[in-house]
């Protein structure tokens, strides 16, 4: 039974998903004025739904395989152009006007989600310092984890290798690596931290990041992505800004991609490094 109802989970966990958001942003007075217009909402919320079950839910339908012979380096940021275009039909949707020029669009769109900053490079510093603390922390805590998971069920309980696209992905070349960080640490911050959070808050937005990243189909990195989710939170409220928690989020995933994980790779058995979010 349940192996026939697993490809609905991913669409019908999106619409509970999105009528929770719906309602959240209601109730925090966060409706934008285009929404008004109920075309305008119901046609938003059908491809939010959409881009849920396939971005955030999608590791609920089943085991997907991956072809990495066949994988194109462009598919790697396939699901951070979904997100992206999420944001700009949204805000196409929720406050685009005719009369506005792409100027004035730019500004708001970027006040919307968060990327206004008085002081840009104190915000660079705080992430920089914040990427450096995050990562030792988060090593320190999933080795804690580890740890203890070895103490009460054995070293057979603890992933032995990591999946097969983290070794793929670093054999990336460099400029690619580095490019997939600051995707990441844009796209996935002002999606999660700069659109999400406000509207369904810190946890529930977290949650939803943390399913994201199911796709490593090991629960041991899942720790270290939702703590890392929780950081990123923490600093978009601290500073009422984006630009602490995109410079450390693109700086953990440089510092994986590039140093940690082709380190772990080929110095630590079954190469057990942490993702990179």
């Amino acid at each position: 039974m349940l192996h026939l109802l697993q490809p609905w989970l991913p669409p019908l966990l999106a619409l509970a998903a999105v009528v929770a958001f719906d309602r959240a942003e209601a109730r925090r007075g966060l409706r934008p004025p285009g929404f008004a217009n109920p075309v305008r909402r119901v046609l938003f919320l059908v491809f939010f739904t959409l881009v849920l079950a396939l971005g955030v839910f999608g590791g609920f339908g089943g085991p997907v395989e991956i072809d990495l012979e066949s994988l194109q380096a462009a598919q790697l940021f396939q699901l951070h152009f979904l997100f992206l275009t999420t944001l700009v039909f949204w805000y196409a949707l929720a406050f685009g006007r005719r009369s506005q020029t792409p100027g004035a669009a730019a500004r708001s769109f970027a006040a919307q989600l968060g990327l206004y900053a008085p002081r840009p490079g104190r915000e660079v510093a705080i992430g920089l310092a914040a990427g450096f603390a995050g990562w030792a922390g988060v090593l320190a805590a999933m080795l804690g984890v580890a740890g203890l998971i070895y103490l009460v069920a054995g070293p057979e309980a603890l992933p032995q290798t990591p999946p097969a696209v983290i070794p793929w992905m670093a054999a990336l070349p460099v400029a690619l690596r580095l490019a997939l960080a600051l995707s990441a640490g844009v796209v996935e911050e002002l999606f999660f931290r700069g659109f999400l959070q406000p509207r369904i808050g810190l946890l529930a937005s977290s949650g939803l990041f943390v399913l994201a990243h199911v796709s490593y189909d090991q629960p041991l990195m899942l720790v270290g992505v939702a703590l890392l989710s929780l950081l990123y939170g923490l600093l978009v409220r601290w500073r009422q800004s984006l630009w602490a928690a995109i410079v450390a989020h693109a700086l953990f995933d440089a510092v994986q991609l590039l140093v940690v994980i082709p380190v772990a790779l080929r110095y630590l058995p079954g190469g057990g490094a942490l993702p990179a979010p």
